[in-house]
């Protein structure tokens, strides 16, 4: 099953709609606080497959030939559930496709 990371900015309701991941939050991990680039090699330590997040300045902080994981950023305008809900579908079509080493961005 593809393990996956919800980062702290990420509602924690979206998770109950990521069922067919073995989905987790950074606030359950106990990684609050942690620094994307510690956080992100923490996360491959611990197997995850794919870490999504809201933060769209990520793609441009980080070295993606670092980092053997998926990073999915949700593009909305306003941050909440509703929103979120609405990339869910375009999300689950993709990420079949996705490869380790890159970002994403669903809009």
């Amino acid at each position: 099953m593809v393990k996956l990371l919800l980062d702290e900015c990420v509602p924690q309701g979206l998770r109950s709609s990521l069922n067919e991941f073995d989905t987790y939050t950074v606030t359950y991990m106990g990684w609050g606080g942690l620094k994307n680039g510690e956080l992100l090699q923490t996360a491959i330590s611990e197997g995850f497959d794919l870490f999504v997040t809201t933060d769209k300045n990520i793609q441009y902080q980080q070295n993606m030939h670092k980092h053997a994981i998926v990073i999915i950023v949700f593009d909305v305008v306003r941050l909440d559930l509703e929103n979120l809900l609405l990339l869910v579908p375009k999300f689950k079509n993709m990420v079949s496709r996705m490869e380790k080493h890159n970002i994403y961005v669903i809009d």
